[in-house]
């Protein structure tokens, strides 16, 4: 059940642009764009909750993501390697 949430909600965080619809201003989408979340953050946040348990925690990790997600990577536990 946990996988399943985590995973829909990672597919509708990173897919948020093909559900958009190109109306008025382009500039202002674009710029949406460039400052929105990303691959790194959705990933780093998802992989902090599994860890952690920890709103805060996870917050923080996804502001450094891809940093966190590379020290994850190194210092997984056994448990975690399934």
């Amino acid at each position: 059940m946990k996988k399943t949430f985590l995973f829909l909600t990672f597919i509708i965080l990173t897919s948020i642009e093909c559900y958009s619809q190109q109306t008025g201003n382009s500039e202002i989408k674009n710029s949406a764009i460039k400052s929105g979340i990303g691959l790194g953050s959705v990933l780093a946040v998802v992989v902090s909750w599994e860890r952690n348990k920890s709103v805060l925690l996870a917050f923080i990790h996804g502001i450094f993501s891809w940093l966190y997600v590379l020290y994850f990577v190194l210092t997984r536990k056994p448990e975690e390697r399934k």
